[in-house]
């Protein structure tokens, strides 16, 4: 990324969280735990500080307490800066502004803190994907085919089901997008967005001013695909990997393909790490009599039970005879002694008694409530 170019990194972290309705009741998308350790907020935060962008604006809409307790001052991505730096913006934040319906209301919403920004082009992205990405090329290409917008898209296989629930694009030999489908009923082989965009800070001043004197809310209906042919929009393709979290299912293979040594190393790069909020917990305990295979256990976990092809996120306790197969287990779970548990998604600090069984499936993994005692 040229130096001469100041970039602002806008998140939406409230985005599609109805499309993992289950996890995002008490949280927003952002804050969906992922991995063992992170949120889904970490990836397309740590891609722009990976990339350069010093000054990021998390943009909030509800339920977004426990974001702000995962962010704090944003000192994990060397963002507790006097200049720039993080900025946590609720909605409300100026008198014209309320409860968004779409992403160009949010940005109207927020527009003020927009303004005083220095940057000469801004990055709008969303929570729902988990990749590890350059952003930096992706502003080299918009400035070098002076673009309007650059849409960050991936080739992917994908079901109807998936296609209901994402952006498609089709882009021609030149990589400028041409058509764009919403919700589409479709499959086989597509360009997935990955809601990821690059625009000019004047040119987002436009769109947003002009939408919010129109009442348009939505930018991929009322820009990206009813202006397609009267703006220059260029695809960007990411062929780096990627999982797009749009329902549990993907939630729960998302997460199962880390197991996969591969996969981790190409979502964990030594040379761009993706950062999270640090917690002194203590190293993960085994007991004598405990087994683990290929699983992810995070600190803090003890374990006496046997454990297969499973995430434990942090304070795991699997007791004595407990056996827990397939399944992803968040943070301050408890696993009673002799229960088995496969195919189950815990959401924090569920308490499973003593002889219990809970089965669920691959395709339709169990998923129990915050706080759930059973």
């Amino acid at each position: 990324m040229s130096a001469k170019h100041k970039i602002l990194g806008l998140i939406f972290a409230n985005m599609h969280d109805e499309t993992v309705f289950d996890l995002t009741k008490q949280r927003t998308m952002g804050s969906v735990l992922f991995g063992g350790r992170y949120r889904l907020i970490d990836f397309p935060l740590s891609n722009m500080v990976n990339s350069g962008v010093a000054e990021v604006g998390v943009i909030t809409r509800s339920n977004y307490q426990s974001l702000l307790d995962h962010l704090g001052s944003g000192r994990e991505w060397d963002l507790a800066r006097k200049n720039g730096g993080l900025h946590l913006l609720p909605p409300f934040s100026h008198v014209a502004s309320g409860m968004y319906r779409g992403r160009l209301e949010a940005l109207y919403g927020v527009w003020d803190f927009i303004k005083t920004s220095d940057a000469d082009y801004v990055i709008l992205s969303d929570c729902d994907v988990v990749a590890n990405m350059d952003l930096s090329d992706v502003i080299d290409r918009h400035i070098e085919t002076m673009a309007d917008i650059t849409v960050v898209y991936a080739k992917d296989v994908l079901s109807l089901e998936q296609t209901q629930k994402s952006t498609i694009l089709g882009v021609n030999d030149d990589g400028r997008v041409v058509d764009v489908l919403i919700n589409p009923q479709m499959s086989g082989a597509c360009n997935l967005s990955l809601n990821i965009f690059v625009l000019s800070k004047e040119f987002l001043k436009n769109i947003v001013l002009e939408a919010a004197s129109r009442s348009m809310y939505s930018f991929e209906k009322e820009i990206l695909q009813a202006r397609s042919h009267e703006y220059k929009i260029m695809g960007y393709r990411h062929e780096g990997y990627f999982s797009k979290i749009d329902s549990m299912n993907s939630y729960y293979k998302a997460n199962m393909e880390l197991l996969n040594t591969d996969n981790r190393a190409k979502l964990f790069k030594s040379e761009t790490p993706i950062y999270t909020k640090v917690r002194d917990n203590a190293p993960a305990k085994f007991g004598i009599g405990a087994s683990v295979k290929n699983s992810l256990i995070a600190d803090g976990c003890i374990i006496e039970g046997k454990v297969e092809n499973c995430i434990l996120f942090r304070g795991v306790k699997v007791e004595k005879g407990a056996e827990v197969k397939n399944s992803i287990i968040m943070q301050e779970g408890v696993i009673g002694q002799k229960c088995d548990i496969s195919y189950v998604i815990t959401d924090k600090k569920v308490e499973i008694a003593s002889h219990r069984m809970l089965t669920g499936s691959q395709n339709y993994p169990l998923y129990i409530g915050k706080g759930a005692i059973i």
